[in-house]
């Protein structure tokens, strides 16, 4: 059943060029079947890149809205008896998926419009922070290899002795990479993959690490010593922390792999609960629910 093209990208019928391409972008992102698991998103994105297809050109457009879908489909005579795409290339980078259609040419010869992206692999860039599988243009292609970095190599950066194509070579990692992240040397590319580590959780820039404090610590303060990729720091937990609360630490995340700081390091308090008590620190736990109830309240 045909769809109407507006309604698949939320747009109304009088919708300008920006308006559609700001619809598609979001919704590309939504979708994109790298990104979005569920069984529904393939299909779900090829049929928003038809209407983006369609909607983004003048000329089909108008084609759409006078005689509607049954125009772009085979045999329906658009273009003076072409068929509206005249070819479609797909393949596969590393673990991403890639489609797009070209119009009487190549598509980095200006035959076709791929969502606002300059080419049709930008959207990479936008989506895993990885450039174009395929380079700018039609220029010489760059070998591509793979490398694994344990975190806090990814984190502080490090220079690395390589095998390449049977040739040894030092590269210099910056500081900041992430698992995805390309990284263009003057004849070849190094696409990362970095390793997790047990004490930090990331986050773009930003770190979340976890620290344990007993109900004592928690409801009275104290200072703690908190793990950083620094090293670690004494941290004041300040008196009536609730559980899972997250204290910031500015500037104690990622250096920005392009310099001009770092993120941030969020400290995430889990409150300790004993599961076996003495006699007496039930007396004394008592004691001081009794005392509590002396009062309005604790909080």
């Amino acid at each position: 059943m045909a769809r109407d093209y507006y309604e698949v990208l939320g747009v109304s019928k009088n919708a300008t060029e920006s308006d559609i391409k700001r619809a598609y972008r979001k919704l590309a992102l939504q979708w994109h079947p790298d990104r979005n698991k569920s069984t529904e998103a393939t299909e779900k994105f090829k049929e928003i890149n038809k209407a983006y297809e369609i909607l983004s050109d003048t000329k089909k457009r108008e084609v759409y809205n006078q005689y509607g879908d049954s125009a772009f489909q085979p045999g329906g005579g658009f273009g003076a008896g072409r068929e509206p795409f005249e070819g479609q290339q797909t393949g596969r980078y590393g673990p991403f998926t890639y489609t797009y259609t070209t119009y009487g040419g190549s598509p980095f010869e200006g035959g076709g419009d791929f969502g606002g992206f300059s080419d049709p692999f930008e959207i990479f860039e936008q989506f895993f922070g990885v450039g174009s599988p395929f380079g700018r243009g039609r220029g010489k292609q760059h070998p591509i290899y793979r490398l694994t970095l344990d975190f806090m190599e990814a984190v502080k950066g490090v220079e690395k002795t390589v095998d390449l194509g049977g040739k040894r070579q030092k590269i210099k990692i910056p500081a900041g990479v992430d698992s995805g992240s390309r990284i263009r040397f003057d004849d070849f590319d190094i696409v990362v993959e970095v390793q997790s580590d047990s004490r930090f959780k990331r986050e773009g820039y930003d770190l979340i690490t976890d620290v344990e404090t007993s109900i004592v610590q928690a409801t009275v303060g104290d200072i703690v010593s908190v793990p950083t990729i620094d090293g670690p720091l004494n941290v004041k937990i300040q008196p009536g922390t609730q559980p899972h609360a997250l204290i910031r630490l500015r500037e104690k995340g990622i250096p920005h792999i392009h310099g001009g700081g770092r993120g941030d390091l969020y400290v995430r308090v889990k409150v300790r609960i004993p599961t076996k008590l003495t006699s007496h620190q039930k007396e004394l736990l008592n004691e001081f629910e009794e005392e509590g109830k002396k009062k309005k309240s604790w909080f």
